[in-house]
C-alpha cells in the first residue's frame, strides 16, 4: 500500500509540469492554409487564393487554353494585397519540375 502511494506521488510531480494552468489557458497558434474561393463560370473558373482575409493569388483556368494567374502590373512594389493593386495581368507558367 506504501509503495502505490509512492507510485502516485511520483505520477503526480512527473504530469505537474504539463497540467499547469498556463500550457492549458495558452492561445492556439493558427496552422491552416489559405482560404480558397472558387467561382465557376461557363467560360472559366477562378481561384481565388485568401490569407488573413488578404487576397494573395488568383488563378484562372478557362475552358480552353492552359490556366494562368493574374499579377499585378508592377510586382516589385512589395503590394501583395490583389484586391488593391490599380491594374493585373495575365501571367502563364512556362515551365513546371
Amino acid at each position: 500500500m506504501r509503495s502505490r502511494q509512492k507510485v502516485f506521488a511520483l505520477t503526480l510531480l512527473l504530469l505537474a509540469p504539463l497540467l499547469s494552468p498556463h500550457l492549458l489557458a495558452a492561445e492556439p497558434v493558427d496552422i491552416k492554409g489559405p482560404d480558397v474561393t472558387i467561382i465557376a463560370e461557363k467560360e472559366r473558373t477562378v481561384f481565388e487564393f485568401r490569407q488573413g482575409g488578404v487576397l494573395r493569388m488568383v488563378r484562372v483556368e478557362p475552358s480552353w487554353g492552359k490556366p494562368y494567374y493574374l499579377v499585378p502590373m508592377d510586382n516589385t512594389s512589395g503590394e501583395v494585397n490583389l484586391e488593391r493593386a490599380e491594374t493585373l495581368f495575365p501571367s502563364w507558367v512556362l515551365v513546371e519540375f
